[in-house]
């Protein structure tokens, strides 16, 4: 079975990625492999991949950097990240930069088929799913920002939607924000960590007094 899909595996250790390969060149993708995440970019840069397979941890530029630029450049690129770190927050992070799953290691051949099968439909689904994919992008940033940056904490809670005019966001998540609506934003964004929801959490309670 031939597919036009091509996808860039980006992993240091050979063992893994040449598993990876012999998996995916068996299926009929067409496979590049990078050891190094300048390698990625450059292979990244001479042409379009449907699909990246990430590794955090490489010798120089670290995968989730790779992921960060690959997104500004091409946020319809679809990204899995496979890692032996495993922990929440990175996990976390990367996707809020967009990426479509996080796999720790090991992971069976079974679970990462499955992975790039539901990744690469959500590519097919084209221009509306990466409107998605970008305001989900957009509220998570808003809300870890919030957490993060005391003034503009403030600033939306006194300002509401006016303090979110540079935000690519459209009027109901705008509006899902700075009303602490947990309902619209656990449907259209999904669940959120303790960091995320503290904002939320506030603006209900001091919606409670009001």
């Amino acid at each position: 079975m031939e597919h036009n899909t091509r996808i860039l595996i980006m992993e240091d250790d050979e063992t893994i990625s040449a598993a990876l390969e012999m998996i995916l060149g068996e299926a009929g993708y067409d496979v590049a492999v990078a050891g190094t995440g300048e390698k990625a970019l450059e292979l990244f840069e001479k042409q379009p991949f449907d699909l990246i397979i990430a590794d955090l941890k490489l010798p120089g530029i670290s995968g989730m950097e790779v992921i960060r630029r690959v997104k500004d450049k091409k946020p319809e690129t679809e990204v899995i990240v496979i890692t032996g770190v495993g922990t929440e927050p990175i996990a976390e992070e990367a996707l809020t930069l967009g990426a479509h799953d996080f796999l720790p290691k090991p992971f069976t051949d079974d679970q990462i088929r499955t992975a790039i099968d539901e990744a690469l439909k959500h590519h097919e689904a084209g221009p509306f799913h990466l409107f998605t994919m970008i305001q989900k992008r957009e509220v998570l940033n808003v809300l870890n920002r919030a957490a993060d940056d005391q003034e503009f904490w403030h600033e939306l809670m006194e300002l509401g939607s006016e303090a979110l005019d540079q935000a690519q966001l459209i009027s109901d998540a705008k509006s899902a924000i700075t009303s602490g609506d947990l309902k619209w934003i656990n449907e259209h964004v999904g669940e959120l960590n303790q960091k995320q929801l503290a904002f939320i959490f506030k603006r209900l309670e001091r919606q409670a007094y009001m």
